[in-house]
């Protein structure tokens, strides 16, 4: 999924013995940010809700935990509003009138408040009316009035109130441009209910899904909302790129967030010691919309030594449909500081420990790119090595389908919060159109992984359908390590199309002296991460259309003994703290504090419903990031 163009003029072992550096804050800056998608919560409190649930109390207090639920494991960082309907009236016939109109904003879709939101939530009292039509309007007006946005509806039976027939302004919305999408819920409804709420999610390109009870709402709303938020929110620590190496900020081994601008470097400095190996790399997430087909973006990386001496490293990686919601990373792996002195001046300025230079530009600029975007840094440190261990393995492990039943899970919008799949097996998911999500495979010294994506079979087909689909398999410093791409037509897909499955080989220490040089990246433990893509369809009724998938993941291996680093240590923290819990979202520290040891944005119910996409169509839109599209 990208094209990398790879010059290098050392290679070794290394580190970055670094120092922290207090840098101004990115508050002075005003780069156009890739956020959540402002969401509203829109419950039902009409008097039905007061019912008892079967797994104890009323249906209403089932709402509320599953509020509290979601509110609680959201990041930080996202918009989420709350209404209402059916609570100012009770349900007799002289009240029809008044109830009807019934629907109250109790907050709006801010940056996310937990007091507010659950206090709001734990207020409701359900007394009347059912006006599922005129609520979903007072939703959509509460929202911002551009860009994406969702409602995320639990309903438990059908609007009392039509006209207006909320099925019909669900359409009113998606025939007005909107992009707005809305989620429903249905709370132990009968078919006619479910009927309904299925065809308004359709209408607007959501999913509807069954809760029979409150512990499966419990379960579902905070899945169902994830979807709805889920887009790249770059995290870190501030740091600000110089426009020359000599006052450029050093940074030790940790995640970093600056602004990058259109064709100008940022330098970033980093101390490596003798014998030691540095890790940088920088992603930018792309504003999604406009016209994919001329969206193209390149990132390049260069190397500097002593007295910003060029060391001749050049990393670039291209994105030609930048729009379709991808996240463009480069890296390197330094290691010059292991390659002895020559007695050339020149050169030995690229050679040893010392003080070095990472260049980042944003060189090739899309058409209407906005000035500045979020740039994500991660730099690591990896001590030298006494004993370097196993000696590489040339060969990617097999690929076995694994058996047992599908575990749904949640992936993330950015690697940040990408969903932790805990070992091989089968995992479901939902992709909206324009979305790019990530998963990530913990992988000790001497395993692998290899995987595939499986796109579900879908019975609607057309030309207003067909999307770009693409996988992508990084390493734990976000090297794009393999990616393979396909058109998706309606028919059953499965990525990669040519071969079994994307593998890595054993991960060991010596891999990054391997023959082969696609082998390198495979050489440090830690987080892979797998992104799973795709883009808006083609048509203009094509962002209706949501595809359900399945990642086949097979871990192979045992863990055995990796190198013994200098100091007689065996193991170090290259990266500094991790990455998924340093300076990321709250929906992270969630993830790893929930219920169980699991999160309830991971072990929840498999969406139900039908799901309607595509179709066949020529593939001359389809490019993708890397230049074999």
């Amino acid at each position: 999924m990208s094209f990398s163009n790879r010059i290098l003029a050392a290679a070794a072992a290394g580190v970055i013995g670094l120092v922290p550096v207090s840098i101004p804050a990115l508050a002075q800056q005003s780069p156009q940010q890739p956020e959540y998608a402002p969401t509203m919560l829109v419950l039902d409190a009409s008097g039905s809700m007061a019912a008892p649930d079967p797994g104890g109390g009323t249906k209403m207090d089932a709402a509320k935990n599953a509020v509290r639920t979601f509110v609680t494991a959201a990041p930080a960082t996202a918009k989420v509003g709350l209404t209402v309907y059916g609570t100012s009236t009770g349900s007799s016939d002289a009240e029809k009138d008044t109830g009807c109109r019934d629907v109250q904003v109790l907050h709006p879709a801010e940056t996310l408040d937990r007091p507010a939101l659950t206090g709001a939530a734990d207020r409701i009292a359900p007394s009347g009316y059912t006006p599922v039509g005129t609520a979903l309007r007072t939703a959509a007006a509460a929202l911002p009035q551009e860009g994406p946005r969702s409602i995320v509806l639990v309903s438990d039976g059908l609007d009392t109130c039509a006209p207006p027939d909320p099925c019909e302004v669900a359409r009113e919305l998606s025939a007005q441009g909107a992009e707005i999408v809305v989620h429903a819920i249905g709370f132990g409804v009968d078919d006619p209910s479910r009927a309904q709420l299925t065809c308004i999610a359709q209408a607007t390109g959501g999913t509807y899904t069954d809760a029979v009870d409150g512990k499966t709402l419990e379960q579902v709303l905070p899945r169902v909302s994830a979807t709805a938020l889920r887009t790249y929110a770059p995290t870190g620590s501030p740091i600000a790129g110089t426009a020359g190496y000599r006052d450029a900020p050093v940074a030790a081994a940790g995640q970093y967030l600056d602004v990058l601008g259109q064709r100008a470097s940022r330098y970033y400095a980093v101390d490596v010691p003798d014998d030691a190996t540095a890790y940088f790399s920088a992603t930018v997430s792309f504003p999604r919309g406009g016209d994919a087909v001329f969206a193209n973006n390149r990132l390049d990386l260069r190397v500097y030594g002593t007295d910003g001496e060029d060391c001749h490293v050049y990393e670039n990686e291209l994105a030609t449909r930048s729009t379709d919601g991808v996240a463009l990373t480069v890296g390197s792996a330094w290691t010059g500081a292991a390659e002895p002195d020559t007695g050339s001046p020149s050169t030995d300025r690229c050679r040893g420990g010392g003080r070095y230079y990472f260049a980042l530009e944003w060189a090739h600029v899309a058409d209407n790119a906005p000035a500045q975007l979020p740039v994500e840094l991660l730099v690591g440190v990896e001590p030298a090595v006494a004993d370097p261990g196993p000696a590489p393995d040339p060969e990617a492990v097999e690929f076995a389908a694994p058996d047992g039943v599908t575990v749904p899970a949640i992936g993330g919008g950015s690697f940040n919060v990408a969903a932790a799949l805990p070992g091989s097996g089968r995992y479901t998911d939902t992709l909206q159109r324009g979305e790019f999500v990530f998963y990530r495979v913990k992988l000790e010294w001497g395993q692998g992984l290899a995987y595939r994506v499986r796109f579900a079979a879908t019975p609607d087909r057309g030309s207003d359908y067909v999307s770009n689909i693409a996988t992508t398999l990084y390493n734990p410093y976000r090297a794009e390590l393999d990616s393979d791409f396909a058109a998706y037509t309606g028919t059953e897909s499965i990525l990669p199309s040519n071969d079994t499955a994307l593998a890595t080989r054993p991960i060991r220490f010596l891999n990054r002296e391997a023959a082969e040089h696609t082998v390198h990246g495979q050489a440090v433990p830690g987080w892979y991460y797998i992104a799973v893509k795709l883009s808006p369809a083609h048509g203009e009724r094509a962002r209706v259309a949501p595809v359900p998938v399945e990642l086949e993941v097979d871990i192979t291996g045992e863990p055995e003994p990796g190198p013994r680093y200098a100091g007689d240590t065996a193991s170090t923290g290259t990266f500094g703290a991790d990455p998924q819990q340093a300076g990321a979202p709250d929906t992270a520290a969630a993830a790893d504090t929930a219920a169980d040891g699991v999160s309830p944005l991971v072990w929840v119910a498999v969406i139900g419903g039908t799901v309607l996409v595509i179709s066949a169509a020529t593939t001359i839109f389809l490019l993708g990031r890397r230049n074999r599209r």
